[in-house]
């Protein structure tokens, strides 16, 4: 899995801690965005998804709002 995979988290989000568990379950690596942290890592997610909610993946220049399985899957492979 060579795409560059950043999700855009927050701590109060059960979908995100979801997502992040099922990457991390099929040994995907990831680059987390908390976006609760910093306000303009919330921009540029914004800029980027137009978004305000979390969360959103990043694989590549592919934008997945949520947890959406079945797109995650076929970006990265996963069978």
């Amino acid at each position: 899995m060579t795409d560059k995979v950043v999700v855009y988290t927050s701590p109060s989000c059960s979908w995100c801690r979801k997502l992040k568990s099922y990457l991390k379950a099929a040994n995907v690596s990831f680059k987390e965005v908390d976006v609760s942290k910093d306000p303009s890592k919330a921009e540029e997610l914004y800029r980027k998804s137009g978004q305000m909610g979390v969360p959103v993946t990043l694989v590549g220049s592919n934008v997945i709002v949520g947890f959406d399985k079945q797109k995650i899957d076929s970006l990265l492979g996963i069978h």
